[in-house]
């Protein structure tokens, strides 16, 4: 009676179909039509737009330290004087021809104002020397090319992370594949073994063996489906995308030209956007420290203003004198007199225009030590420059080296191939005729099915590693995709 296990093989085609259910109605992306979607997509490579232009907003914020400014002011006031004031005065004379023997004066006085004043004012300032003013404004134009580089490194980052998770995707997918063709065929031999032992030419322990295989490749498979979602929805997260069916790749693909020595590609990276950005910092760092000297400096600056003042109102002063006495006829005498004036304000313009002179003559020492902070950030800088070269010029070898590792592994596993296919079909016929065991047969078949994979992991490796290359130079950019994408066919 043949010996299986029930339930086994069920599960494996429902992973199946469930497989085929999701690569249904999919239609199939190449490399360089998710990198696109990924483009609009991605967080990080739109967050690095969003800092560019946010830098050009800083940028012409800067511009106006070179251009003039103009501001204006407006005021309204008003107030009330209401004053009085009072004197008497008594006076007595004698002697002959006098013709008041005494007399008193009282007199008293009042002031009254009413008045509300608008007063309106334009000033403008433009500056003629501000050397702090002018470094400021070189830093800014480097901040802004510092900010487009940094949209490089992510546009170069971005490039990497999609074909990595597009070849992680179809190594999945390899695997998921080479493990139900490894499992048709232990399941052929776990037939064969069942025969065999059925008519007595075989033991039970082949029949255990292939068994034991066919399990194994169960886990295997179960855990490589796993896998396939995992890495499927890496690429849909970073795509923007969902149903992705990637391009094969195919077969005799052309790898990168990397030349004789490493040293071809350090000679280009000077062209690194990581480098240049250092390089910028540096001199960013430079005029920092110039801008701190310069602040000894004068500074001059051209002023103007005009001040209109506009009162409405009125202000009005009486007074009333009386002159009272006795003559030497012995008569009384006496007068008054009543006065009053009232004026009414004019409005009045006042215009300026001069030359303003700022000389720093003591800063509390200020400037001194802002000199000293300067010159070690920029002596820092200097030193991350030097550090951020040799990490450059160490990451260039390290996928150099690598890819070329790559390349020759690739062409020892496809040999490997040949050699595990032709492994397969001796001990195939060996375990037919009897001078083999079925352990020989399952053992050569899970080797050649690794050697495949291998392989296929091995080709993605090179497809990637000659993107990194270039991304280690700095070289790399959305062109060196269309390569690639030469090298994948449509499933």
């Amino acid at each position: 009676m043949p010996l299986t296990k029930p339930g086994l093989f069920p599960l494996t085609k429902v992973a199946v179909a469930l497989i085929s259910s999701l690569s249904l109605g999919a239609q199939a992306q190449s490399l360089v039509e998710l990198y696109d979607s990924a483009r609009s997509y991605d967080a990080a490579y739109l967050s690095s737009q969003l800092q560019f232009e946010a830098a050009q907003s800083v940028f012409e914020q800067r511009q106006a330290l070179r251009r003039p400014t103009v501001s204006g002011t407006a005021s309204l006031g008003g107030s009330y004087v209401d004053s009085g004031s009072r004197s008497d005065t008594n006076t007595s004379t004698s002697g002959v021809g006098a013709t008041l023997l005494s007399s008193s004066t009282r007199s008293s006085s009042s002031t009254s104002a009413t008045q509300a004043e608008a007063r309106l004012g334009v000033s403008a300032q433009h500056p003629l020397f501000n050397r702090p003013n002018d470094f400021t404004l070189a830093q800014a134009e480097r901040q802004l090319t510092l900010a487009d580089l940094a949209v490089k490194v992510a546009e170069q980052d971005l490039i990497v992370r999609v074909s990595q998770a597009y070849f992680d995707l179809l190594a999945s997918q390899d695997n998921l594949s080479l493990l139900a063709a490894q499992k048709k065929a232990v399941q052929e031999q776990l037939a064969s073994a069942q025969r065999r032992f059925e008519v007595g030419t075989a033991t039970i322990i082949d029949t255990r063996e292939a068994e034991a295989s066919f399990d194994l490749i169960l886990a295997q498979e179960i855990a490589a489906d796993g896998d396939l979602a995992v890495k499927r929805s890496a690429l849909e997260q970073l795509v923007g995308k969902t149903r992705i069916t990637p391009y094969t790749v195919r077969k005799g693909a052309l790898f990168t030209d990397m030349g004789e020595s490493e040293q071809r590609w350090i000679n280009q990276s000077e062209v690194n956007p990581l480098l240049k950005a250092r390089r910028l910092e540096l001199e960013i760092a430079r005029l920092e420290t110039l801008k701190a000297q310069a602040g000894y400096l004068p500074t001059v600056a051209l002023t103007a203003s005009l001040t209109q003042a506009m009162p409405a109102g009125s202000s009005s002063t009486s007074s009333t004198s009386t002159l009272s006495g006795l003559t030497a006829a012995n008569t009384a005498s006496n007068t008054m007199s009543n006065s009053g004036q009232k004026t009414w304000p004019g409005n009045s313009t006042n215009a300026a225009v001069g030359v303003q002179l700022n000389v720093p003559l003591f800063t509390g020492y200020a400037v001194q030590n802002r000199i000293r902070e300067t010159l070690s950030l920029q002596d820092k800088v200097r030193k991350d420059l030097e550090g951020a070269t040799r990490t450059v010029a160490q990451s260039i070898r390290s996928a150099f080296f690598k890819l070329r590792a790559d390349q020759g592994q690739v062409k020892a596993l496809e040999a490997a191939e040949l050699s595990r296919q032709s492994a397969v079909a001796s001990n195939l016929l060996g375990y037919q005729v009897g001078v083999g065991t079925n352990i020989d047969v399952l053992n050569s078949q899970s080797l050649l099915f690794q050697t495949r994979r291998d392989a296929a992991r091995a080709r993605y490796d090179v497809l990637v590693g000659g993107l990194k290359l270039k991304q280690a130079t700095g070289v790399l950019s959305a062109e060196d995709l269309k390569p690639v994408n030469e090298q994948l066919s449509q499933p």
